[in-house]
């Protein structure tokens, strides 16, 4: 079989996912988990697309996405600021800790603890890897696999 992929093709893959200093942010390897990717749904960004396109079963790329073209850049309107007490109940939170909060709607969303001030603390609810130059390392393994397989998981 000598199938490429196109730009409406699914494609699974085993890939990881590193940082600017080589650190492992994610990897479908380390649970044996690979990701379905599906082209053309606007799941991926173009510029991911792109670097999956012609690829072939069996095929190892790596390649690097700029912030813009992987979880997008830092938003300011995004850092907030809590008074200390707004954690009266749960307690205050160490710097570093991804607690949830709830939003104005209802849904829940994870914010990233980034100073505990005096009478402050700063929550940043953007993406852990906006901002950030991502690498990654992927091998494909199957193009439009048969949807019955159990081993894979949704990425998007």
């Amino acid at each position: 079989m000598n199938e490429q992929v196109q730009s409406d093709s699914a494609v699974l893959v085993h890939f990881d996912l590193k940082l600017e200093d080589g650190t492992l942010a994610e990897s479908t390897r380390r649970d044996n988990k690979p990701a379905l990717f599906r082209l053309g749904d606007d799941s991926l960004s173009a510029p991911l697309e792109q670097a999956l396109l012609g690829l072939r079963v069996g095929d190892k790329k790596s390649f690097s996405l700029a912030p813009e073209a992987a979880f997008g850049p830092s938003n300011p309107d995004l850092i907030q600021f809590f008074s200390r007490r707004d954690f009266s109940e749960t307690g205050v939170p160490e710097v570093g800790t991804i607690m949830l909060f709830t939003a104005v709607g209802g849904n829940e969303m994870p914010g990233l603890i980034r100073d505990v001030a005096e009478e402050s603390i700063t929550v940043d609810f953007n993406h852990p890897l906006a901002g950030r130059t991502v690498y990654f390392d992927i091998d494909v393994l199957a193009i439009n696999p048969q949807q019955e397989d159990k081993n894979a998981h949704l990425t998007g």
